[in-house]
């Protein structure tokens, strides 16, 4: 492959642009300018051709420009856009459906990015419990704001140490944010303990995808459940991910496991902008969208006709089609054939996933955290996802990552994938 008009109009990018991109982790090599996207596949500005498995970290879970997603925001904006003032249809009809589908949605709001909603969900739990720490995960993502910007993807000498993901956080917000190991129930109940009466919040990927695919282990999300009814904190499920792509009533559906609090976005509209926070009703009502609320919510562009029109679309043909089925029986197909592969070519590896998610560690036991990351051959994992780029097979070329599998993606791509992986794998480790 050829990529001399993605490196000219990159240079031109960055004439206008710090560093040419519109988000940090966009910033990667090979730089590529994309021009279309159809279904399964994306296309460069050299006309080179993908299938794609990053699906803009997920957002897509029916395909890219899918036809009826796009002819109802077409037709949604066709009669109605954005007024700033009351309530609009789709509004209405696109809360009933995450209420009625969302175990944990008595009430909702929209926004417009996954962390604007994790914002306003702590925001809300210290107001309701008059505390003011929250709690995460090492490794887990939940936005850019001060209250959730550290301990992300830390270097492996910062894990669990005092690491603000920016410059120009504020020190309060930093420090009154505690870091846990995922899976460690214990190490949870003793940073409680350790903070006693004083932790508003916990706040958590189910699934956290930020860094792959980290299963939690039998029990783990229960036993945070009952720590949190326990010391009278707020539990939010982080599902911008998860939600919906695994499951139309999201991952805690699954789970069986009930937060107080969930943020969505991403999967819910098919890669048009839109999030949310649901909640318990007496929780909700605290935002001052309710007359005599004291919790500030507010925001421009939320509830605009595109991103609610899309997410009914979206969630409509969850209801009428089989997208979870689909999606999932492709990523099983996936992750088996992977593993058929690294079997017989003796690669050192775990493959790991869920639903339609899938990566390959490599290394060779199931990650059960961050620190167990510290294992997995970054250089060689990254050399291999560029590779597979020049054999037309797009996972983002960066460690870590997770690959999401779409209802546009079919066999025949599943099958050449495959094909391409084994064929890439033999070289990397000089078998062919």
């Amino acid at each position: 492959m050829e990529f001399k008009e993605s490196a000219r109009l990159y240079e031109e990018a960055k004439k206008y642009t710090p560093g040419g991109v519109h988000t940090s982790i966009r910033n990667l090599e090979p730089h590529l300018i994309f021009k279309k996207a159809e279904g399964a596949y994306i296309y460069d500005a050299d006309g080179n051709k993908y299938i794609d498995y990053q699906g803009a970290f997920g957002p897509y879970i029916l395909g890219h420009n899918n036809p009826y997603v796009n002819n109802k925001v077409i037709e949604a904006l066709g009669r109605t856009d954005l007024y700033g003032t009351g309530t609009t249809d789709l509004e209405i009809e696109l809360a009933q459906k995450i209420c009625k589908h969302v175990p944990s949605a008595e009430q909702v709001l929209f926004c417009n990015s996954g962390s604007e909603a994790t914002f306003h969900a702590i925001r809300l739990a210290r107001a309701v419990t008059k505390r003011v720490k929250l709690i995460k995960f090492q490794g887990c993502y939940h936005g850019w704001h001060d209250y959730v910007a550290r301990n992300m993807l830390s270097s492996w000498d910062m894990i669990g140490k005092r690491d603000p993901g920016s410059a120009g956080m504020m020190e309060e917000a930093i420090d009154n944010t505690l870091v846990c190991t995922f899976n460690d129930l214990e190490d949870v109940e003793s940073t409680i303990k350790s903070n006693d009466g004083e932790v508003a919040a916990l706040i958590i990927e189910p699934i956290p995808h930020n860094i792959g695919c980290i299963m939690p282990q039998p029990g783990f999300l229960e036993g945070l459940r009952k720590l949190c009814d326990e010391h009278g904190i707020i539990l939010i499920f982080d599902e911008v991910i998860t939600g919906f792509r695994h499951d139309i009533g999201c991952y805690q559906k699954v789970a069986g496991v009930t937060p107080d609090l969930t943020t969505m976005g991403k999967a819910m509209a098919n890669g048009f902008p839109i999030a949310a926070i649901a909640g318990k009703k007496q929780y909700m009502q605290r935002f001052n969208t309710q007359p005599g609320g004291d919790v500030w919510f507010a925001g421009t562009y939320n509830g605009h006709a595109v991103g609610t029109a899309a997410s009914i679309a979206t969630l409509e043909m969850m209801e009428n089609e089989p997208v979870h089925e689909h999606v999932f029986r492709l990523g099983e197909k996936m992750r088996s054939g992977l593993r058929d592969i690294l079997k017989r070519l003796d690669i050192e590896s775990y493959v790991a996933g869920f639903g339609s998610v899938f990566t390959t560690y490599f290394m060779g036991f199931e990650p059960k955290n961050y620190s167990d990351l510290q294992h997995n051959d970054a250089v060689f994992y990254v050399a291999y996802r560029r590779a597979l780029m020049e054999k037309g097979i797009f996972k983002l070329p960066m460690n870590m990552k997770r690959n999401h599998i779409s209802y546009s993606h079919t066999d025949k791509e599943i099958d050449y994938t495959l094909e391409c992986i084994e064929d890439v794998l033999r070289v990397m480790k000089g078998k062919k």
